[in-house]
């Protein structure tokens, strides 16, 4: 199996579990009657957290899904540098966004879980247990995505850094 190759199965699999996270975090919603009368509905709009995760997570599997298209597009141009320079800096960023947005909505989550009493803000999840344990695994397929695109951009990486002298530092081999 090449590097494009796996490279493809990578994008396929982080773009699979990027729209599971969004899935299951969009979809998720619970209700409870509260006080005999008062119905209380937790979504993914109760945390802003999980609702811009939401967002990065689909642009992130769109952006796979258009690397995924345009890398069997472009394969005649696999020795150009600034393209390799390109394609490494776009995986580093969205990576790193989707890491960062998924941690951002794990903390929020914890403060649901535990609640804050210096802020009064009570525990979510003891009323929404169902929605709390979805979430959870929610998460839990965001990092593995996470986890797939480092692996993503380290392929990149090698792929620009290829194109460099192993002996001086971003000199370019002579052919």
């Amino acid at each position: 199996m090449n590097s494009l190759k796996r490279e493809a199965a990578l994008r396929i699999m982080n773009m699979l579990l990027l729209a599971l996270t969004s899935c299951l975090i969009r979809f998720d919603s619970q209700t409870k009657v509260l006080f005999y009368t008062y119905k209380k509905t937790a979504t993914f709009h109760v945390l802003d957290a999980l609702y811009v995760l939401v967002w990065i997570d689909v642009a992130a599997a769109v952006y796979n899904f258009l690397q995924l298209i345009t890398s069997y597009k472009m394969q005649r141009f696999a020795t150009n540098r600034y393209l390799a320079w390109g394609i490494f800096l776009l995986d580093q960023a969205a990576a790193y966004t989707v890491f960062s947005a998924t941690a951002a909505a794990v903390q929020g989550s914890m403060i649901a879980i535990t609640g804050e009493k210096s802020f009064q803000w009570m525990k979510l999840c003891n009323r929404f247990t169902r929605f709390c344990f979805q979430i959870g695994g929610a998460l839990i397929c965001g990092y593995a995505a996470t986890v797939l695109m480092v692996i993503t951009a380290s392929i990149s990486a090698y792929s620009l850094f290829r194109f460099y002298s192993p002996k001086r530092f971003l000199v370019l081999k002579h052919k």
